[in-house]
């Protein structure tokens, strides 16, 4: 059974922040303000990974039509670009990771939001593929973001509500990614109306968008947003959770809340940030189970953790699953525009349409990743860390069961029907990004004390999942149906072995 908690409520409470003495948590999600520092770093976290989509994904929608026109690109060089991308993108996750444990996730987003936007600054001086290679690649850089998003909420948000808030940051910032196919697009379309040529209007499309935005959310991050509960990252462990971690009680939280303030260090730190003013302050009873989110605090990377964490199970359980669902929801990101337009290419059907189209499954994560974490938080509750287990599992089994569906759909016609195709992969969405926003509610509970690295190593198997499942894209073109089967083949097979990897119960 999971741990339940007991709440002291003090006078001064108009706000609705609750924070958990021991670790300096807040046991609330209280994102409609911003009077305090967890909503201000919540709502920096997800847009940062918000943006960098703005440069990451730009080339996706503009690519079936007008990139490989000026630079007249071949499918293969095409599917080679989307790749690269991506295997950047895994390099920068794992080095994220441990920069994090280190410096913290604030320093962290905002030096990558700043050297993601020079590569994209010079996008419009690509000429070659092998320019496009080598710009896609530097752009890559800005997908490092997810990881510092995900350790930021992780680092303020509680165990009874982590599951949301790393799924609404992740999903409102993976929804970043339907929204370049919107924002690039009508940029493209509007230049062209004005009476440049393609060949300069998506050029100037990336200068007016990504690099200006980048670089004033890094400025906002910098400015607005905070390390730690406690204050600035070398501060993280002047909490009573740090001393308790290496305590024989099971829980000792009860004695540090006595008189007006709780007795812990940091609580100044706290003050100054606005973040105890008309607060409660959350105990964990005395006599239940504690989980390691309780006393967790980050802890910079060494060799001797570092092998800690590879060889533990628990690693492996939501990276193996990452690497089946954002894999695959990376790869229909990148590829799902083109496979509409070799489709259905007609008079009627362009790349503007079948930009717009393929970007609803970016869109989704709106809704879809949040209730992921939603359902996550809500089995925790009842049934513990194994129920998030199973509710991402089968999640990741439905995926496979419904990309099976549209690969055989697309494949049995000769001229399917959009409408049908739009119906199938919604759902696959739902069940694909649900089972993103379950996954990074279960990544808090696995290596609590590597928060950083942990997030690092399962954000890079989700880009290693795209690389794999971009290949099968690559080289499954012929029937267009055969790649989405496949990909359901392996994310069934890879869920079904992980079911066996037992977790802890709290």
């Amino acid at each position: 059974m999971a741990p339940t908690q007991t709440t002291a409520r003090r006078h001064i409470d108009l706000r609705r922040v609750v924070i958990n003495s021991a670790n300096l948590k807040c046991s609330t999600l209280p994102i409609f303000s911003l009077n305090n520092q967890y909503s201000r770093n919540f709502h920096l976290a997800w847009l940062g990974f918000f943006v960098a989509f703005l440069s990451w994904f730009a080339f996706s929608p503009l690519i079936p039509d007008a990139i490989t026109t000026d630079l007249k690109l071949t499918s293969a060089q095409v599917g080679n670009s989307n790749v690269i991308s991506l295997c950047s993108t895994l390099i920068v996750r794992v080095i994220a990771g441990p920069l994090v444990d280190r410096y913290g996730p604030r320093k962290v987003m905002a030096g990558l939001l700043v050297l993601g936007a020079v590569p994209s600054g010079l996008a419009g001086t690509v000429s070659t593929a092998n320019g496009l290679y080598i710009v896609r690649f530097f752009i890559g850089i800005l997908g490092g973001t997810f990881v510092t998003c995900q350790a930021w909420t992780t680092t303020f948000f509680d165990k009874n509500v982590v599951g949301r808030a790393n799924a609404l940051a992740g999903g409102w910032g993976n929804s970043g990614g339907g929204f370049t196919f919107i924002i690039m697009i009508a940029l493209f379309n509007s230049l062209l109306a004005d009476g440049m040529s393609s060949h300069v209007a998506w050029r100037t499309a990336f200068a007016i968008v990504p690099v200006p935005i980048l670089l004033a959310v890094a400025a906002a991050t910098l400015i607005f947003g905070t390390d730690h509960p406690a204050g600035r990252w070398s501060e993280r462990h002047n909490i009573a959770a740090a001393r308790l971690a290496g305590s024989e009680e099971p829980c000792g939280v009860a004695e540090t809340i006595t008189g007006e303030k709780p007795s812990v260090v940091g609580g100044d730190d706290l003050e100054k940030n606005g973040s105890t003013q008309d607060v409660d302050i959350t105990i964990v009873s005395v006599d239940e189970p504690v989980s390691g989110l309780d006393v967790a605090v980050s802890k910079s990377l060494t060799w001797n953790i570092a092998y800690e964490v590879l060889v533990n199970p628990l690693t492996w359980l939501p990276s193996l699953a990452y690497l089946t669902t954002f894999g695959f929801e990376l790869a229909m990101d990148a590829n799902l525009a083109n496979v509409l337009y070799a489709l259905l290419k007609s008079p009627t059907f362009g790349q503007t349409k079948a930009g717009y189209i393929a970007g609803i499954y970016g869109f989704l994560n709106i809704i879809t990743r949040p209730l992921g974490g939603y359902f996550g938080d809500r089995i925790y509750s009842k049934y513990g860390v194994p129920g998030k287990k199973y509710l991402m599992i089968a999640c990741g089994i439905m995926q496979g069961i419904l990309s099976i569906g549209l690969g055989f759909y697309i494949n049995s016609r000769s001229d399917p029907s959009l409408t049908i195709i739009i119906v199938l992969f919604v759902i696959v969405a739902v069940f694909n990004e649900a089972a993103n926003g379950v996954n990074f509610s279960l990544v808090p509970h696995c290596n609590p004390n590597s928060n950083g690295f942990m997030s690092g190593i399962v954000g890079a198997m989700g880009n290693l999942g795209g690389v794999l499942f971009a290949i099968i894209f690559r080289f499954q073109t012929s029937p267009a149906g055969n790649a989405f089967w496949i990909s359901g083949v392996v994310a069934i097979g890879v869920n079904l072995c992980l079911a066996f990897i037992r977790v802890p119960l709290v």
